[in-house]
Order: structure tokens, then C-alpha cells, then sequence
């Protein structure tokens, strides 16, 4: 049985980034990844992913703004890796000590917006439907309000399920619950089994553990095995061979719960580099090298406002108004409108800007009290592009 103790100390770990939880619902601790220059690596590889190829002259201003997300870390807290494209091309990459082009870091939440486009293939291939009721055995007993959750309303975060994202105290969350609790071993299944607090549609819940619902039903598509081995390779053979190969994203790396599925809310690790290929196949709608990968009323869904919440669209953060009382996701008062972006847990960033023909990958380590100063920092750096 993991304590509450044994919980923090777990999530503390993982917060730090380039740890794994593939195994740690299992054996009820967390297992070290591939190594990463913080954790362990030779002084060699440290300056072997420290090598950045010269990139062209940038715009002093612009340096600037980028360069103050590092020098000013008692504001914004620590970045690891900022990486700008314009249209398509690094104009400015620079990495925090021991970390580099090569190192993989943690999405956190960015995870959500993968998840999305991996279900929005599926739609394509007819494989699942946006508006029927979403397939999950735990909910289509007659008479049980759940069975009415379309794929639609889960990934508009207004599925009805009573889901506690952050708890007070922490551990009373269903997110910490579910990667280092209870629901570790099967975090579908502890997902699934909440009761509906509010109907399909109702209510806007941001929650991890929907998109690990999302996950499982897609994973479902995929296979009909329930034995963990073969959910994990039918879900990775699929993001290698319909995503991360089409994009170039080798280094692109899910985790996977004792149950085999993916923790699609939360859990990926990536370069910076592979992080920006993704966020440019968002700003191209779908299309890279010339190839549409995703279609684009299915881009058209995840970049159109929820009903009950106009910041949030299918699984990504939009650059619009959020209800009264909602916390500030970007910037609309400043931005463009177009301007939307995946966001992760301590300032994990993918800010694309279609009109402006940007991406901008921040990954580091922000804290609550410090997250307005990071957004301002980082709608400086987006307006002086």
C-alpha cells in the first residue's frame, strides 16, 4: 500500500522530470528513465547535448525577451529549454545547465493535446465516433447517466464526472489518487468508475483523468486484448507509425499504467525540438511535408471554443476570454486571437501563433505564485515576434 507520504515524495520526484512511471504502479515506487544530464550522466554527455548548431541573426529585441525566461528565474522560475520557430525554422534555442538539443523532458499536460490528435485519427479511420456514446463497458448498464458521455464531451473536459483534479491537501486529488494511489494499477478503471456529478455537457472539469479515459477507449479501438503487453505495443505501434514517424518525433515517449494504458493526460517525455515538430503540424492544421495526417474539421474541432468554456477547445488552450472566476490560461488581451497552445503542469509550454507563423516551446519549472510573470514573459516574447 503506498502512503500519502510515499505519494508526495513520489509525485515530488517525478516533478523534477526524466523519471518514469511505466513501472511504478506496479511496484508502488518510481523507476529512473533513460538518464538525463541532471540525473546521473557524464560531464562528456552533458556537453555532448549542450551542442546547438549557430542559428541566424536574431533581432536584439527579440533576444532579449527570449533571453529573460532564463536570466530572470526569481520571477518565472526555472527553463530548461526555449526553442522559437518562424515558419518552420529555429531562430532561437538555448538550453538551462545540464540540459540540451537531446535531452528528453516531460510534457505534463502538453500530453492532452497528443492524446486529442491521436483520437481525432481514429475518428478519421472511422475506428471511434465524436458524437455517439463514448464505449465504456463500466457505463452502458441501462439507467446509468454515464452511458450518455460522448468522446466529444470528455475531450471538452465536460464529461460529468465527479473528477477532483488538484485536491487540498494534494494527495485528496483524483490526480496524485490515480498516478500514485489507488488507481495506480489501473488508472482507467479508477477513472471510469467515478460517479456523475453533473449531465454530459453540463459542466466544464478540467481532468487528467479524462484524457486517461480517452486513452483506454482508444487503446480499445486498437485491440481487443486486455493483457498490458500487448495494449502498450498496439498503442505505441500506432503513435510511431500515424504520429511520431510522419513528424520526426524519435524521441517522443508515452507512459504506460500497469493496465497497459497510456497516461494520455500527463505522462510523455520529448526533446524540445520534437516538441516544436508537433506544435508546427498544429500550426499546418494537421498537414506536414505536404502530407494531411489529421483532417482538418478535426483540427477545426480542437481550435473551436467548448460551450462552457471559451479558453478551452478539443484538449488544447485557446486564446480567449475564460469564464469568470477561471484562472488565466494565456494572454487574449494581447495575442491573436488564433493563438492557442498545450500546457503543462509547472510551465510546460507549446504556443503556436498561425497569424504571426510562430511556435514557441518553453519546458521548465514554474511555481503557482509564479505563473503570472511566466505568461507575461512569455506574451512579450510572442508580441516582439
Amino acid at each position: 500500500m503506498i502512503t500519502k507520504k510515499a505519494m508526495l515524495a513520489s509525485a515530488a520526484l517525478v516533478m523534477l522530470g526524466g523519471w518514469s512511471l511505466t513501472q511504478a504502479a506496479g511496484q508502488g515506487s518510481i523507476a529512473p528513465a533513460s538518464p538525463s544530464p541532471r540525473l546521473g550522466a557524464s560531464l562528456d554527455d552533458v556537453r555532448a547535448v549542450d551542442a546547438t548548431p549557430a542559428l541566424p541573426a536574431l533581432d536584439p529585441v527579440i533576444r532579449a525577451k527570449a533571453d529573460a525566461l532564463f536570466d530572470d528565474e526569481s520571477e518565472v522560475g526555472e527553463t530548461r529549454a526555449l526553442y522559437v520557430l518562424r515558419d518552420g525554422e529555429p531562430i532561437y534555442e538555448r538550453y538551462g545547465d545540464g540540459f540540451g538539443p537531446n535531452s528528453k523532458l516531460i510534457s505534463w499536460s502538453m500530453a492532452k493535446s497528443i492524446t486529442a490528435v491521436l483520437a481525432g485519427i481514429l475518428v478519421s479511420d472511422g475506428q471511434l465516433s465524436l458524437d455517439a456514446p463514448a464505449p465504456v463497458s463500466g457505463w452502458e448498464r441501462s439507467g446509468d447517466p454515464r452511458g450518455a458521455i460522448t468522446l466529444r464531451n470528455l475531450l471538452h473536459m465536460s464529461s460529468g464526472l465527479e473528477h477532483v483534479e488538484t485536491g487540498d491537501p494534494v494527495w485528496k486529488g483524483d490526480t496524485v489518487e490515480m498516478l500514485f494511489g489507488a488507481g495506480a494499477q489501473d488508472m482507467a478503471g479508477f477513472a471510469e468508475a467515478k460517479p456523475a456529478a453533473a449531465r454530459p455537457g453540463e459542466l466544464f472539469n478540467y481532468s487528467s483523468a479524462t484524457s486517461v479515459i480517452l486513452a483506454d477507449i482508444m487503446t480499445d479501438a486498437l485491440t481487443p486484448s486486455q493483457n498490458a503487453e500487448a495494449r502498450r505495443d498496439a498503442m505505441l505501434e500506432f503513435i510511431h507509425g500515424r504520429l511520431a514517424e510522419p513528424l520526426g518525433m524519435a524521441s517522443l515517449t508515452p507512459e504506460f499504467d500497469a493496465h497497459g494504458t497510456m497516461i494520455g493526460g500527463s505522462v510523455m517525455h520529448a526533446t524540445a525540438r520534437d516538441y516544436g515538430k508537433f506544435g508546427e503540424f498544429l500550426r499546418n492544421h494537421g498537414v506536414v511535408n505536404g502530407q494531411r495526417l489529421l483532417p482538418e474539421t478535426w483540427m477545426t474541432f480542437m481550435l473551436t471554443p467548448s460551450p462552457n468554456d471559451a479558453g478551452y477547445g478539443g484538449h488544447i488552450w485557446l486564446n480567449r476570454r475564460r469564464p469568470a472566476g477561471a484562472d488565466a490560461a494565456l494572454w487574449p488581451d494581447r495575442g491573436p486571437n488564433d493563438l492557442f497552445a498545450c500546457i503543462g503542469h509547472q510551465g510546460q509550454y507549446i504556443i503556436v501563433s498561425p497569424s504571426q507563423r510562430v511556435t514557441v516551446v518553453r519546458l521548465g519549472i514554474t511555481e503557482d505564485d509564479e505563473f503570472p510573470a511566466l505568461r507575461r514573459h512569455l506574451a512579450d516574447l510572442v508580441a516582439s515576434l
